[in-house]
């Protein structure tokens, strides 16, 4: 007999190495570091000049300003019908809305076949009646 005593059986070991599935999601995520910015394509346009912000949620009733084929402009406030108006009287309206609740929310709806530059523009004018934020109406797809 030799002398390295009695044999000790060795329990498998339950668990898992998982230094390789690290190095596998560092190399992963370094690939899709590098893809990423080649994924976003786009196409040059001429893009009207207009100064926006981003668009902060309220409960309040919003007022809407449509804009309609033919590029007449309509408003809505609140529960009212909407009514065809010139672009200085919507401002007006909008101005006087505005200092009675400044935090009521401004929606643009433009109709598909009108000129991006011209609901832009209305955008522009709304903002510069003191609209903080100017938000676009957009029908889910069907």
């Amino acid at each position: 007999m030799s002398g390295f005593g009695p044999k000790v059986k060795k329990k498998p070991m339950a668990e898992i190495n998982v230094v390789p599935y690290i190095d596998v999601m560092l190399v992963l995520l370094i690939v899709f570091m590098v893809a990423a910015p080649m994924l976003t394509q786009g196409v040059q346009v001429d893009l009207p000049q207009a100064a926006s912000e981003p668009i902060d949620n309220k409960d309040e009733e919003p007022v809407t300003v449509s804009v309609k084929k033919d590029g007449s402009y309509y408003i809505t406030l609140g529960g009212d019908a909407e009514q065809a108006r010139p672009l200085a009287e919507i401002k007006d309206m909008v101005s006087k809305v505005l200092r009675q609740s400044p935090k009521t929310l401004i929606l643009v709806q433009g109709d598909h076949s009108v000129d991006y530059g011209v609901v832009v523009s209305l955008m522009s004018e709304l903002q510069s009646a003191g609209a903080p934020s100017v938000g676009l109406v957009t029908e889910p797809p069907r």
